[in-house]
């Protein structure tokens, strides 16, 4: 059953102008009844709908982009892309220019759903969702049934480098993270490594699963064991990646290789090595993943994958503002490029 502004009044206890007054905000209001009011509109998912939300959001200047850390060059340079796309094109007053808003998540998911009811309460033009996502079935029907509400009133809505989101109408530019890192490992096996340690992200993430999936596909493919002692878990971040390869080193310390789940984590690996007397990549080789600026001019230079970050986020863009057609079936996936540098070497065991 379709709930009303009506309803939304009823259970806020004020008339239905006041409701609008809020969600319009051309009115000033009480902050105590606003925060009444929008304390209704979560408890019954209110939603415009009919004819003039679908004018509203035609007209719409706002989009939203989600990001899990802004700091991360992973997201900032996603979200550069995506703005630059955003600015003076679609139909938007003012000669077509969008205001971007950039939601920065910190990698929460209640945080997520705030940033989407918010943004469906702004009726966006369109919302562009970046990164990997987090692996909770409750919290996936949340966010499947906010995309919803938000394609139906009007909202383009792209996940950029996420997995899809089916019977939702989100179109999915997805990268390949397993297929990315199953090249990685490959390329270090075929050195000769057989002892490599790995450094994952947070174990809820669907980027974690799919490229720790990649470097056992190829472990298993080379008959090499996955030996539990390898494998630490940690955040994407550069003293995780430290202090993950602390751990590894105690675990074993005769590893010859350190994979690690992204670039600022491998960053951190190197460090560790550094500070524990070891060279890389003459004792120990280290990759890393997505081939961040930063990558090339880390000593030596890091073997990783390069994701095109940029590529994926402009053209993110262009299909949320309707300059670009989305593909077909509305899923496209994007591969990474392996990125052979320095910091990966035959182990000092070859041949032994």
């Amino acid at each position: 059953m379709t709930v009303t502004l009506a309803d939304v009044a009823a259970r806020a206890q004020v008339s239905p102008a006041t409701v609008s007054r809020v969600l319009n905000g051309n009115y000033p209001v009480a902050a105590s009844t606003r925060e009444r009011v929008l304390r209704a509109v979560d408890e019954l998912d209110y939603v415009l709908n009919g004819p003039a939300s679908a004018l509203a959001a035609a007209t719409s200047d706002l989009v939203g982009i989600l990001v899990n850390d802004i700091a991360d060059p992973f997201f900032g340079i996603m979200a550069s892309a995506i703005q630059a796309e955003i600015g003076g094109v679609g139909g938007g007053r003012a000669g077509g220019e969008r205001l971007a808003v950039v939601c920065n998540t910190g990698g929460s998911p209640e945080r997520e759903l705030t940033y989407l009811t918010l943004l469906q309460r702004q009726r966006a033009a369109a919302v562009v969702l970046t990164g990997g996502a987090v692996e909770d079935a409750p919290h996936a029907a949340a966010v499947a049934a906010k995309l919803r509400k938000l394609a139906e009133a009007g909202t383009r809505v792209v996940l950029c480098g996420r997995p899809p989101a089916p019977y939702t109408e989100a179109v999915a530019l997805t990268f390949d993270n397993r297929g990315g890192a199953r090249r990685l490992t490959e390329h270090l096996l075929g050195l000769g490594h057989r002892r490599l340690g790995y450094i994952a992200g947070p174990e809820e993430r669907t980027t974690t699963r799919h490229r720790l999936e990649g470097h056992r596909e190829a472990l298993t493919a080379a008959g090499v064991a996955d030996d539990p002692r390898w494998t630490v878990h940690g955040r994407y971040d550069r003293q995780s990646g430290y202090e993950a390869t602390l751990e590894l080193l105690r675990r074993d310390p005769s590893l010859t290789a350190v994979v690690a789940a992204n670039d600022s984590v491998a960053l951190g690996a190197c460090a560790a090595l550094r500070d524990s007397g070891l060279r890389i990549p003459d004792d120990v080789s280290v990759a890393g993943f997505d081939d961040l600026p930063f990558s090339v001019d880390a000593v030596p230079a890091l073997t990783t994958v390069r994701l095109p970050l940029a590529e994926a986020g402009a053209r993110a863009g262009r299909i949320a503002m309707g300059q670009e057609e989305a593909p077909p079936g509305g899923i496209t996936t994007v591969r990474g490029e392996l990125m052979v540098r320095g910091s990966s070497g035959v182990p000092r065991s070859a041949g032994k």
